[in-house]
C-alpha cells in the first residue's frame, strides 16, 4: 500500500543574551561546567525571577520574521515535572499564550516553493545538560535557565526534503537576525520530528511517533527516511503503530525506542505566580521589528537582482552570515561582482576550510580582495596569477598590486611590445597561417600559447588573441 507522510516539527532555539532567561547568571557557552549558576536557576526559596528584556526582543524579531501574530501581553506558566535536568522541578514557559501564533514561511524546493504554516512560537527556559557516561551521568547546570524559543509547525510537511528545507530556512533566519548562532552541533538549535503515515486519500491522521533531539539537518532527513521505512513495513504487515518517543542511532542508521507514550503526561500547567503579566506597547514592538537586520529572503532577492548572482552562488554564501557581510562590504568597493563572489566562495572558502579558520582569523580585508578582483578585470593579472597573489596576501593583507609586482606577476599590456612578440611568433610559424584562415581555431590557440610562452605568461591573453587576429589578417 502507498502512504502519505505527515510531518510536524518542534524546533528549540537558544537565543543570544548576556544573561539567562530569568536570572542574572552569565549565558557564556564556553564557561567551565557549573560555574554560571544562580540561586534563581536552582529555585532556592525566596528567589524571584525577572524576565530578560533581550530574550523578549529576540522572540519579537523571530515572530515577525515568521509572519506571526504577536501577543502584546506576556504571560508565563509553570510546566511541572521531576527530572534530573530540571533543578526547579518545573520549567517556566508559555503554554496558554505564546508570544507568536499563526505564522508561516515559504521554503524553496526543487520544483518550486511551498508554504509551511507555523502554529506557535513561545519563550521558555532551557534545562540542564546531561553528560551520559558508562556508569553514571554528569549534569552541567550552566545550561539551566538559558533563554529558548520553541517553534511548532502545523502538520504541513510531507517529505524529508521539505523538513530539511524548513529547518535550514529557520537556521538562516535565526542566524541573520542575530537571534542565535544556529549551531546545531552545539545544541543552539535542536529539532524534534513528529511523523505519522496514512493511506493515500485518507483524511484521518495515523499514530504519531516522535523522534527527539536531532542535531543536524542531514540527520533529520535520515530519521524521516528510516521512520517511513519502519512504519510502512509495520502497516503492510497489519501491525499497529505505537505512540512512541524514539531517538536516532548514528551507528545503526535507524531510530530506536526511548519510551512508550502510554498516557499523556500531566504537567499540571498553571500561571507562574512570581511573574505578573507584562504589556508590550505597540511602539516598542515596532521599534524592535524596524531594528531587525536584513532577512535571508530579502538578501537573496537583492543578490539576485542587484548583483546577478545565481541560485547556486546565493545558496552557498548564505550558509555563512560572516561571508555575506564580507561580500556586502566588497560590493561597495568593486563593480566586478561575479569575480568577487567567485573568489569568496572559491579561493577564500577553500582556504578557510583547509586551514580550519574563520574570517576572524585571516588578515585579508574586503577592500584588498576587491582590489585584487579589479586587477583581474583590468587585465593586470590573470585568474591564475590572482590566485597566486591571494595565497600571499590572505594572512598579511599586503596590497595585492604591490605583491604582484614583487612576484613579477603583473601582466604586460604594452601593445607595441606584444605586437613585436606576435610577429616573431607568426614568422616562426608561417605554415599555421593558412590553417587559421581555413577556420582551424586550434591553430590560433597554438600561436597565442607561443606568445604566452615567450613572455613567461605575463601578457594579457585576451589582448594577445585580439592582436594576433589583427596581425594575421594583414598577411
Amino acid at each position: 500500500m502507498k502512504y502519505e507522510v505527515i510531518i510536524g516539527l518542534e524546533i528549540h532555539v537558544e537565543t543570544k543574551t548576556k544573561t539567562k532567561m530569568f536570572s542574572g547568571a552569565s549565558s557564556n557557552f564556553e564557561s567551565p561546567a557549573n560555574t554560571n549558576v544562580s540561586v534563581i536557576d536552582m529555585a532556592f526559596p525566596g528567589t524571584m525571577p525577572a524576565v530578560n528584556k533581550k530574550a523578549v526582543e529576540n522572540a519579537i524579531m523571530l515572530s515577525s520574521a515568521l509572519n506571526m501574530t504577536i501577543d502584546h501581553e506576556l504571560h508565563f506558566d509553570r510546566k511541572n515535572y521531576f527530572y534530573s535536568d530540571l533543578p526547579k522541578g518545573f520549567q517556566i514557559t508559555q503554554e496558554r499564550r505564546p508570544i507568536g501564533s499563526n505564522g508561516y514561511i515559504e521554503i524553496a524546493l526543487e520544483n518550486g516553493t511551498k508554504r509551511i504554516n507555523i502554529e506557535r512560537l513561545h519563550m521558555e527556559e532551557d534545562t540542564a545538560k546531561q553528560i551520559h557516561l558508562a556508569e553514571f551521568t554528569l549534569i552541567d547546570y550552566n545550561r539551566a535557565g538559558l533563554p529558548l524559543v520553541e517553534i511548532v509547525t502545523k502538520p504541513d510537511i510531507r517529505s524529508g526534503e521539505e523538513a530539511m528545507a524548513f529547518v535550514e530556512a529557520i537556521r538562516e533566519i535565526v542566524t541573520f537576525t542575530g537571534v542565535s548562532d544556529g549551531k546545531m552541533e552545539e545544541g543552539s538549535l535542536r529539532c524534534d520530528v513528529n511523523i505519522s503515515l496514512r493511506p493515500i486519500g485518507s483524511q484521518k491522521f495515523g499514530t504519531k511517533v516522535e523522534v527527539k533531539n536531532l542535531n543536524s539537518i542531514s540527520n533529520i532527513g535520515k530519521v524521516i527516511d528510516a521512520e517511513i521505512k519502519r512504519q510502512s513495513k509495520l502497516l503492510d504487515e497489519g501491525s499497529i503503530i505505537l505512540s512512541e518517543t524514539r531517538r536516532y542511532d548514528e551507528t545503526l542508521k535507524d531510530t530506536v525506542l526511548m519510551r512508550l507514550k502510554d498516557n499523556a503526561i500531566d504537567y499540571k500547567y498553571f500561571p507562574d505566580g512570581n511573574i505578573a503579566p507584562i504589556t508590550l506597547h505597540e511602539e516598542y514592538v515596532q521599534k524592535v521589528i524596524k531594528g531587525m537586520p536584513e532577512l535571508p529572503n530579502t538578501k537573496r532577492e537583492r543578490y539576485k537582482n542587484a548583483f546577478k548572482l545565481n541560485n547556486h552562488e546565493i545558496n552557498i554564501i548564505l550558509q555563512s552570515k560572516d561571508l555575506t557581510l564580507y561580500f556586502d562590504e566588497g560590493t561597495l568597493l568593486t563593480k566586478n561582482y561575479k569575480t568577487l563572489i567567485n573568489f569568496i566562495i572559491g579561493e577564500l572558502s577553500a582556504y578557510l576550510n583547509k586551514e580550519g579558520k574563520t574570517l576572524k582569523d585571516i588578515a585579508l580585508t574586503p577592500q584588498k580582495l576587491a582590489k585584487l578582483v579589479d586587477l583581474v578585470s583590468e587585465g593586470k593579472l590573470s585568474n591564475a596569477q590572482a590566485r597566486e597573489v591571494f595565497g600571499h596576501i590572505v594572512m598579511t593583507n599586503i596590497d595585492p598590486e604591490t605583491k604582484a609586482k614583487e612576484l613579477n606577476l603583473v601582466q604586460v599590456s604594452d601593445t607595441d611590445f606584444i605586437l613585436k612578440v606576435i610577429n616573431e611568433v607568426i614568422d616562426e610559424n608561417l605554415s599555421v597561417i593558412d590553417d587559421i584562415k581555413n577556420g582551424k581555431d586550434r591553430a590560433m590557440g597554438f600561436l597565442v600559447g607561443q606568445v604566452m610562452k615567450k613572455t613567461g605568461g605575463k601578457v594579457n591573453p585576451a589582448l594577445a588573441s585580439s592582436l594576433m587576429k589583427q596581425e594575421i589578417n594583414k598577411r
